[in-house]
């Protein structure tokens, strides 16, 4: 019954060329992607297969109403790999099974200009400054002790060094003897950095203090 279904709604030649465009578009997902991004191989090699594994599907309950229960089965898919990932990870995921639809209701230009559009436009957005930390931008976190009130303690300092600052965390560690203080600032000039880290120093006792570039962790806790 299942060969029959198949036969009747597509051809073998059909079959072959939807499963080859699928296999080709997800590669070009996967290589769009990746593209100036930090992607593991298993991540990148699921892009890439997902749009025949979902062309398959489709095509073996394509006129039933398994159909309805193949798809929430891969949007399924969808919350299992948005537990640890990001929110470009899920539009990559997202456009691969869209693809593999296309393909398996046999719509392949369809899929081959949403794959292309999307591809384009997440090259585009990557290379222009969008979202991005400017040069200047820091993250800094500062150990100080419970007796020091950190309410304005180094507004004195940040006025000298930088442009503004913006105090986005206070955490306690250390028993709640310590307070780590997570700091975002835009440094005047870049050469004075040490200056400011020494006068910062100076008054939170010599105690841990960190200058690093801005980590964008948000967007992997909003899914």
């Amino acid at each position: 019954m299942l060969n029959q279904t198949l036969t009747t709604n597509f051809s073998s030649g059909e079959i072959i060329l939807c499963a080859v465009a699928s296999i080709v578009l997800g590669a070009m997902i996967a290589a769009a992607f990746g593209y100036k991004s930090r992607r593991s191989g298993s991540y990148m090699i699921t892009v890439a297969l997902l749009p025949l594994i979902v062309q398959v599907i489709i095509m073996l309950v394509n006129g039933n109403v398994g159909t309805g229960i193949a798809v929430m089965g891969a949007f399924g898919l969808v919350r299992f790999r948005s537990a640890q990932g990001s929110a470009i990870d899920i539009c990559g995921v997202f456009l691969a099974m869209a693809v593999g639809l296309a393909c398996g209701t046999g719509h392949i230009w369809i899929a081959a200009g949403l794959a292309a559009v999307v591809c384009l436009l997440k090259l585009l957005y990557t290379i222009l400054p969008i979202g991005k930390n400017k040069p200047k931008e820091k993250e800094l976190h500062i150990t100080i002790p419970e007796n020091l009130e950190y309410d304005g303690v180094f507004k004195d300092i940040f006025e000298k060094y930088t442009k503004k600052w913006e105090l986005v965390q206070v955490k306690t560690t250390n028993m709640g003897s310590l307070f780590k203080l997570k700091y975002h600032i835009e440094i005047t000039d870049p050469s004075n950095e040490k200056k400011l880290i020494d006068e910062l120093r100076c008054r939170n006792g010599n105690l841990e203090i960190m200058c690093s570039q801005i980590s964008v962790t948000d967007e992997q806790t909003l899914f």
